[in-house]
């Protein structure tokens, strides 16, 4: 049996998990195996087992046909978009999940938060980025959040997180999702709004929905259009929520004055992406769930998951 363990971008699976328990080979692929089907199905032609890290390399149902030793597909949480599930059902693919921890997300939304508040894109030096003598000592006056409004964009249990860290912070908290009700609302401290009051009384916006059909593009030109000059709107969802050619324009406008965006359409990110070209623009490398903490958790899953599958007995099965 052979086993692959993809997108190990910082070379800690191999000491996160016992992958020494587990019969046959494990190997591990740190590097991204690129967009191309070819290039993805090459590389895993002769594997039994693939464990991949959320939703780094999709299987289509395209790269699943092209993968006829594939027997078990294991993905790190309980939720991945980028796994044809209906296409491994039909091949006889095993898929898994694992479980996490939503905090790690919650956590990260507010590092972009306070980053963007206070600019630390701009600020921030080190000895790996030292100030250049001609750099001012300090450039940009921050935002003070106490006090000011906090809208959360689909109140589950990341946005309710943040939500509570936010009175923490001093601040009003309004938010809003189709089915949320006032009462499950006012259970985290949140008042009940409608989409657009949402958007123009915020004056940072965090998006915390599940992307489905219903909430692709559900942030266009119209809600960026009611955006207050100087607000901040943050991302640790999806990127296919927001319209990207809109939020450019909305930048370019002022309203929001930054975007502060863990997630993109194409991840990793070219290097010559127009939205790093983009003023008001502070951009993470999906970063939401990377903790040693959580990957550990992530790792001893999969192998937990792999075990029960060699045993007969399939555990966290998504299909």
């Amino acid at each position: 049996m052979r086993i692959a363990i993809l997108d190990d971008y910082q070379n800690v699976a191999r000491s996160l998990a016992d992958w020494d328990s587990l019969p046959g080979e494990t190997v591990f692929f740190s590097g991204f195996l690129g967009h191309a089907d070819d290039a993805v199905c090459q590389a895993l032609q002769d594997f039994d087992v693939v464990v991949a890290m959320r939703e780094r390399t999709p299987f289509t149902a395209e790269r699943l046909r092209k993968l006829p030793k594939l027997k078990l597909l294991v993905t790190t949480g309980m939720r991945n978009a980028s796994i044809d599930l209906d296409a491994a059902r039909e091949l006889g693919i095993t898929v898994c999940g694992t479980f996490g921890s939503l905090a790690a997300t919650a956590e990260h939304t507010w590092a972009l938060i306070l980053a963007a508040a206070r600019r630390l894109d701009v600020e921030l030096f080190s000895a790996s980025r030292p100030r250049a003598i001609e750099q001012p000592w300090q450039q940009t006056l921050g935002t003070g959040l106490s006090g000011c409004t906090l809208g959360v964009f689909g109140l589950g249990k990341v946005g309710s997180q943040v939500a509570r860290i936010g009175q923490a912070f001093g601040m009003d908290v309004i938010a809003h999702s189709q089915n949320l009700t006032a009462e499950r609302a006012a259970e985290v401290g949140a008042e009940l709004v409608t989409k657009e009051e949402l958007f123009a009384r915020s004056d940072v916006l965090t998006i915390h929905l599940k992307l489905s059909e219903r909430t692709a593009q559900a942030v266009g030109a119209r809600e960026l259009g009611v955006m207050k000059p100087g607000s901040i709107l943050v991302n640790t969802s999806r990127s296919a929520i927001i319209d990207e050619d809109a939020l450019v324009d909305a930048l370019g406008a002022g309203a929001p004055a930054l975007a502060a965006l863990d997630v993109f359409d194409v991840e990793p990110l070219p290097a010559n992406h127009h939205l790093l070209q983009t003023p008001g623009v502070i951009a993470t490398p999906h970063l939401g769930y990377v903790t040693e903490e959580q990957f550990g958790t992530f790792y001893a899953g999969a192998v937990q998951d792999i075990a029960a599958w060699l045993a007969g007995t399939p555990i966290n099965l998504l299909a």
